[in-house]
C-alpha cells in the first residue's frame, strides 16, 4: 500500500467517523472533483479551448462542493449562484491581470526538469495560466458563499420577518468574521508551498527585485492575491443574492 492510499483510507475513515454520513458524501465529492480536474486537464492536452473548459469544469465543481456539502437548498442554491457569479467575475479580471503579468509559462529554475522536453504542445501557456488561477480559487469562493447563506439561513429560519437592511447588515457581519481567518488560511497555504523556493532564493542571494519578478514566485503571488479578491468579492455577492432569493421566494412560519 502506498502512502498516499494509505493517507486517503485515514481521511475517509475520519471524515466518516466525525462527519457520519455527510461526511462521506463529502468525501465522494472530493473523489469527483478530483476526476473532473483530471478531465480537465486531458480536455486542455486534446487541444479544448482552455476557457471553455475552465468555465465548465469550474461550474460543476462548484455545484459539486456546494450541493454535496449541504442539504438545505435555501442555503446551496444561494451560495451556487453567488458563487458562479463571482467566478465568472474573476475570470474577467484574472484575464486582463495575467495578459499585464506576462509571467505565463516555466521560469530559470524550471530548466534542469525541463531539459530534452520539448514546449511545443499546442496550447497556449497563458490559456493556461488563466485556467490555473481560476481553478485554484474554486474552493475559497465556494467556502465563503456556503459561510454566509448559511449564516443568513439561520436567521431566516429563526426570523422570517427579517428586512433585507437588517439580512445585508448581518451578512456583511458574517463576512468579516470569515474573512481574517479564511485570508490567513490562503496566506500560509501559500507560504507553506513554497517555503523550499524561498530557501532556495536566499541560498542563491536573489536579490528582492529578482524575486519579486521571479515567474515562479508571481504565478503564485497572483493566485493567491486572485484568492483574497474572490473571498472579499463574495461576501456582497452572496449576501445580495441570498437578500433577492428572499424576496422573492420568502421563508414562511410553515417552513420554520
Amino acid at each position: 500500500m502506498s502512502t498516499i492510499t494509505a493517507l486517503g483510507l485515514v481521511l475517509m475513515i475520519l471524515m466518516v467517523l466525525i462527519g457520519g454520513k455527510q461526511g462521506w458524501i463529502a468525501f465522494w465529492s472530493l473523489i469527483l472533483n478530483f476526476g473532473f480536474l483530471f478531465g480537465a486537464i486531458v480536455l486542455i492536452a486534446f487541444h479544448v479551448p482552455p476557457l471553455l473548459v475552465t468555465l465548465t469544469t469550474g461550474i460543476i465543481i462548484l455545484a459539486i462542493t456546494i450541493f454535496m456539502g449541504e442539504d438545505d437548498l435555501q442555503t446551496t442554491v444561494a451560495a451556487f449562484f453567488a458563487s458562479v457569479v463571482v467566478m465568472i467575475l474573476l475570470l474577467i479580471l484574472i484575464i486582463v491581470v495575467e495578459y499585464w503579468a506576462q509571467a505565463q509559462g516555466f521560469g530559470i529554475e524550471d530548466s534542469d526538469d525541463l531539459e530534452g522536453m520539448s514546449l511545443l504542445i499546442g496550447t497556449s501557456f497563458f490559456s493556461i495560466a488563466i485556467t490555473t488561477a481560476v481553478l485554484s480559487t474554486l474552493g475559497a469562493i465556494a467556502e465563503a458563499a456556503m459561510a454566509i447563506t448559511a449564516g443568513l439561513a439561520e436567521i431566516l429560519n429563526r426570523h422570517p420577518e427579517t428586512p433585507d437592511q437588517q439580512l445585508v447588515k448581518s451578512g456583511m457581519q458574517i463576512g468579516h468574521q470569515i474573512i481574517g481567518t479564511t485570508l490567513n488560511t490562503l496566506f500560509f497555504g501559500f507560504f507553506g508551498g513554497l517555503l523550499a523556493l524561498f530557501v532556495w532564493f536566499a541560498g542563491l542571494d536573489y536579490s528582492l527585485g529578482t524575486i519579486m519578478n521571479n515567474k515562479i514566485f508571481v504565478l503564485e503571488m497572483i493566485a493567491v492575491l486572485i484568492s483574497f479578491l474572490a473571498v472579499i468579492i463574495t461576501v456582497p455577492v452572496a449576501t445580495w443574492t441570498m437578500v433577492w432569493r428572499h424576496r422573492h421566494h420568502p421563508v414562511s412560519k410553515k417552513e420554520v
